[in-house]
């Protein structure tokens, strides 16, 4: 199999720019023999560190990574916008780039003429750009814009143009970085059926995207860059999987301190939380909507809530799928022996909201007797919440309200999900549809 694109150990440098060594002119920095070269370590960023890879000729190739990972420079390395500071980049074939919304516009000018000096830039003749022109704006769909300045354009109209002679000026090698995100649903599908009409006609297509789904569903092969170097190549499912995984685990890693920070930050406040506008006094009274309340904890101390965990299925976790088991843990001593305590659990959604809330005391247990240290766990068997950040309040407290131990918004837990519903709730649900009314897939297809 023949190949389109090839890197062998291409490293991309690049200055860091501080007030020291900067260079008068740019006739020094040339004498000079290097802008690069000659700069200590901790002077210079990589922006790509020995990456290799190849691409075979009419194959779909993805490349992910978080923001910052080296993806758009690798793209411009192989657009020959920019030369590797070493390595290699062999490219077969003419490439068009979409990598930059609007590179290569001119502002002032029509959309009509820039498609004009676009299609020279990528190596049409006149004669060809005329005979495309009509079918390049009914693709883009600006009939009724094509002789408006471009610097009219929104930032959707910009990307829609771009894409339009990219695609039309027949490459070899087709790259398309993220810009593509800027587009409504209906023109994101007219792509993906121009990618396909590519990839039947032997064309070779790199794209750089954050839509992970569309990397496993149209892609042969991707890579996973991260900090400038490959973490992860060959199927997409596989990279795709390896990816989120580690993104899961930077998400939980930064959720889990920023949860100890947040609880190591506030002690047992026994004066009575602010509500709105009201200030804090010390009559020992829970205040008149406990849910109005501003982040913190309060109560007399009598009892207190020591430690509090989100489990998951395989431990402590503060990630979870929509509809996963969730088990809320909270280690409580009691300085005295009690016998009037409830303990309750309230969930908000980062707009306040509260989406649950339960206590034993609404569910009639009955209290008897608390000494000493012990355990109180939650098991909620569903989350059957949508895809979100979510905060949790614990507490326990007297049959008639009065705090012992009040955690407010001090732990966090977010719910992630394939469906991108909307509300709080997620109830268990199904479709049905009478034998006329088809769809081409359904979910998980």
């Amino acid at each position: 199999m023949s190949t389109a694109i090839e890197l062998h150990a291409v490293t991309k440098l690049y200055r860091r720019y501080a007030h020291r060594r900067q260079f008068a002119t740019l006739k020094s920095a040339l004498i000079s023999g290097s802008l690069v070269r000659d700069l200590r370590p901790d002077e210079t960023f990589t922006a790509v560190g020995g990456v290799s890879f190849s691409v075979p000729t009419g194959s779909a190739f993805g490349i992910i990574g978080r923001n910052g990972s080296g993806k758009s420079t690798l793209l411009n390395l192989i657009a020959g916008i920019t030369k590797p500071t070493s390595g290699e980049v062999q490219v077969n074939g003419r490439i068009s780039a979409l990598i930059e919304l609007g590179a290569g516009f001119h502002p002032e000018i029509s959309g009509r003429e820039n498609v004009f000096i676009n299609g020279v830039m990528l190596g049409l003749s006149k004669r060809e750009i005329t005979e495309r022109f009509d079918e390049i704006v009914r693709f883009a769909e600006l009939e009724a814009f094509i002789d408006a300045p471009v610097k009219t354009y929104s930032s959707g109209m910009y990307m829609r143009l771009g894409f339009a002679v990219a695609v039309h000026v027949d490459p070899d090698i087709l790259i398309v970085d993220e810009v593509l995100a800027v587009g409504d649903e209906g023109f994101s599908l007219k792509c993906l059926d121009k990618f396909s009409e590519f990839k039947r006609h032997g064309k070779t297509i790199l794209l750089v995207t954050h839509g992970l789904n569309t990397v496993q569903k149209f892609c042969d092969e991707a890579v996973w860059l991260d900090e400038g170097q490959i973490k992860g190549q060959g199927d997409p499912r596989r990279v795709v999987h390896m990816y989120l995984s580690d993104v899961a685990a930077a998400e939980e890693k930064l959720l889990a301190a920023e949860d100890k920070k947040r609880v190591e930050a506030t002690t047992l406040d026994k004066t009575t939380p602010r509500t709105g506008s009201d200030e804090s006094r010390g009559d020992g009274e829970p205040p008149e909507d406990m849910f109005r309340a501003s982040e913190g904890r309060w109560g007399s101390g009598d009892a207190t809530i020591t430690n509090v965990t989100i489990d998951g299925d395989d431990g402590p976790t503060h990630l979870f799928q929509s509809g996963d088991q969730m088990t809320v843990r909270m280690k409580v001593t009691a300085s005295v022996p009690l016998d009037d305590f409830v303990f309750g659990i309230s969930i908000f959604n980062t707009e306040g909201i509260c989406c649950y809330g339960t206590n034993t005391d609404i569910e009639d247990f009955k209290s008897e007797t608390i000494t000493g240290d012990g355990e109180v766990s939650v098991v909620i068997e569903h989350l059957d919440l949508v895809e979100g950040t979510y905060k949790l309040d614990v507490a326990v407290h007297t049959r008639e309200g009065r705090p012992y131990d009040y955690h407010r918004l001090l732990h966090t837990f977010r719910v992630k999900s394939d469906i991108k519903d909307i509300g709080i709730y997620r109830p268990r649900h199904a479709w049905t549809f009478t034998p006329n009314i088809r769809f081409r897939n359904g979910p998980g297809e």
